[in-house]
This record gives structure tokens, sequence and C-alpha cells, in this order.
């Protein structure tokens, strides 16, 4: 009885063990899963392949620094570069936190109609990455850099919440990518202005304004269906940008191969546009709109390469590279 007794009482305390390690293996698995869901949710809040479309604006606009004869500070450029991931991705989530009693009709699955992340956090973290972003900037280029930063967090604020609805927001939108490509000449040693440039270079943000704006009217009809002259006034958009590029290179007396360069961006950017643009056009139905406007958010990335190669060819090619995984990951997060 005694040996009974022990061995009995050893069997319930190993199948105690086991079951409350099991309890905590699964509870752990559980956490481990929510924790995942969660870092999923934030990466498509923030659009993840969109944030590697925003360091080529900065570094556009030190390049243009750079054509204009102006010294650079690259440890700057970084911390802008860093700047301009964070309001990207303040932009979205603010984007998706204003959207959300409209996301909950039409595009249920997003993170926060769905449950994943509150409304009341998203709008919390967009505010905190918007100061983080101004932080960042003044830190990596002064007030200079702090008040380009400061005038994107505002311009990002008014097309999420008042313009978006307007018949200007996507001009505001636009301005956003503008300013963007602004907050990359404040790497520039002290004394630099914007009005330093001749009137091609000034014409390069100006053109990111109109391209950029063109686009988001048309992804503003995306559900629309049977829209196409949204489609036309996007695709006029990036044909516009072509004889700007053609000035710059002109005016500057930009070498052989910088020009080479600068006309292989532009014509891969046509083509990577194009195509999809034109599916669009011949069948405008949001299944068809909705790539178009993603192929048109990466291809910026090419359209900067161009502009920037005007300056060098390792500034084009420093742009171009960031396409790489924003395409990637745009096979894992949608862009749009």
């Amino acid at each position: 009885m005694v040996g009974g007794g022990v061995d009995g009482s050893s069997d319930s305390g190993a199948g105690g063990e086991r079951s409350e390690s099991v309890t905590s293996t699964s509870s752990d698995a559980g956490t481990i899963a929510t924790h995942r869901e969660t870092l999923a949710a934030v990466a498509e809040l923030v659009r993840v392949p969109n944030l590697f479309t925003a360091p080529p604006d900065v570094l556009l606009g030190a390049a243009l620094v750079s054509v204009a004869g102006a010294e650079l500070s690259l440890p700057a450029v970084g911390g802008l570069a860093v700047a301009s991931v964070l309001l990207y991705a303040a932009g979205t989530t603010l984007n998706d936190a204003f959207d959300a009693p409209i996301d909950a009709r039409e595009r249920p699955d997003r993170p926060i109609p769905s449950g994943h992340i509150s409304r009341r956090g998203a709008f919390g973290f967009g505010a905190g990455l918007l100061l983080a972003a101004v932080a960042v900037a003044f830190a990596a280029a002064g007030v200079p850099g702090a008040t380009v930063a400061a005038l994107l967090a505002g311009a990002i604020v008014a097309y999420d919440g008042p313009l978006k609805d307007t018949g200007v927001g996507f001009l505001a939108m636009g301005a956003t990518r503008g300013l963007n490509v602004v907050l990359g000449t404040t790497a520039a040693a002290a004394g630099f202005v914007l009005s330093d440039f001749g009137p091609a270079l000034l014409a390069v943000p100006a053109i990111v304004v109109v391209y950029i704006a063109a686009v988001t009217f048309m992804a503003a009809r995306e559900t629309q269906g049977q829209n196409r002259p949204a489609i036309a006034v996007a695709a006029a958009g990036a044909l516009a940008a072509l004889p700007v590029l053609g000035w710059v290179v002109v005016s500057v007396g930009t070498g052989v191969l910088e020009s080479a360069l600068a006309l292989g961006f532009a014509v891969l950017f046509c083509w990577w546009v194009g195509r999809p643009l034109w599916a669009a056009y011949a069948d405008p139905v949001p299944e068809a709109v909705g790539p178009a406007v993603g192929a048109c958010v990466l291809g910026l990335v090419l359209l900067d390469a161009a502009f920037a190669a005007v300056a060098g060819i390792w500034w084009g090619l420093a742009v171009a590279v960031f396409l790489v995984p924003a395409v990637g990951l745009s096979r894992v997060f949608d862009v749009t």
C-alpha cells in the first residue's frame, strides 16, 4: 500500500506537471501569436512597402542641393531620411484613424475596423510619430529641418483630416511629397536657401507635387469604378514629369553618363506606371484601379531616381535601390 501510495502520488504529480506545462506552452504560443498579429496590423497600418518611398524624396532634395553647389552633411541626410519615414508612417496611421468609419463599411479587414488596433490608439500612435519626426529632423538639420518637418506634419494632418473630402484634398497630399523633397534640402550647410536654386531645380519639387496630386485624385475615386477621367489625370501627371526632367538635364549641363542614367530611369518609370494605368483605363473597375494606384506610388522612387541622377550616377542609384525592398514588401502588405 505504501508502495502503491507512493506510485499513485508520483503519477499524479507528473500528470499535474505535464498539464501545467501544456497549459503554459499553449499560453506562450497564444501570446506569441497575438504579438505577431499586432505587429502585422501595425505593419499594415503604416503601409510598410510605402515607407521605402519616403527616403528617396529626401535624397532627391539633397541631390538638388549638390547640383546647386552647396555643401552637404551626409549624417544630416540620413537623419532627415529617418524623419521622413516617421512622417510617412504617421500619415498612413492617421489616415486610417480618420477613415475608420468609412473603412468599417468598405474595408472591414483593415487593422482598425477589424479590431486589431483601436482607433484611439491609432490617433495616439500617429501623433507620437509626428512629434518624433520633428525631433529627429531638428537633431539632424537644426531649425531648418525641424521647420520643414513641422510644415510637413501640418500638411499631413490637414490632408488626413479636414481637407481629404474637399476639392483641394489631392493637392494637399501632393504638397506633402513636395515638402518631403524640400526636407532633403535642409541637409545643406548653413546659409543655403531654396532661392539659390535656378528655375529648373525649383521645378523638381513642384512636379513631384503635381504627380502625387494626380495619383491621389485617381486614388480618391478608386472604389467608384468606371472613372476614366481620373485615370487620365494620373497619366497626365506622370507624363508632365518628362519635359521637366529634360529641362533640368539641359539647364544643369549634365554629363553623358548621368543623362543616360536619368533617361533610363525615366523610361523605366513610364513602363512601370504606364502598364497598370493603361489596364485601368481599359477596364476602370476597382480591381484594376487599385493596382494602378499602388504602381504609381512605388513608381515615384523611379521618378526621384531620374531627377537625382542629374547630380551624379551614385545619387541616382542610391535613390533607385529603395525600390527593391518596397516591391518585395508590397507582395506581403497592401500599398494602398
